[in-house]
């Protein structure tokens, strides 16, 4: 998932994306790393907040490669993991990449439209 920042992905949205990814997976553990982009951490940290919101525990690791946090999420046996990043995308750009327990992607196919349902219905549990 990713858009421009600040109008079409920013705090707000990546807060209610952490509430949902948490809601969703049932998660009560998860990983969250970011890139060096310039609003990778103000979205990091909103991430962060909204999965707090939800009663996880948020391990959170800070600037690092893309497969390193992946790797941390098999490894350490989180319940998933996010990485804000825009990957090849321009600079103006942000987003995230998310995966559930050994690291297997969400995708539209699955997760990420009933992320987008619960939040755009205001239906987390």
């Amino acid at each position: 998932m990713r858009g421009i920042y600040p109008s079409e992905i920013n705090e707000d949205v990546a807060r209610a994306i952490g509430a949902g990814f948490v809601s969703y997976l049932k998660a009560n553990r998860i990983a969250v790393g970011r890139d060096m982009r310039l609003s990778s951490p103000s979205i990091a940290a909103a991430f962060i907040d909204g999965a707090t919101s939800r009663g996880a525990d948020v391990v959170d690791y800070g600037m690092i490669p893309t497969d390193m946090l992946y790797f941390a999420v098999a490894r350490d046996r989180h319940d998933g993991g996010v990485q804000v990043t825009a990957s090849h995308n321009p600079k103006q750009y942000n987003g995230m990449k998310m995966v559930r327990q050994e690291a297997f992607p969400l995708s539209g196919e699955e997760g990420l439209v009933e992320i987008r349902q619960m939040i755009a219905t205001d239906t987390l549990p």
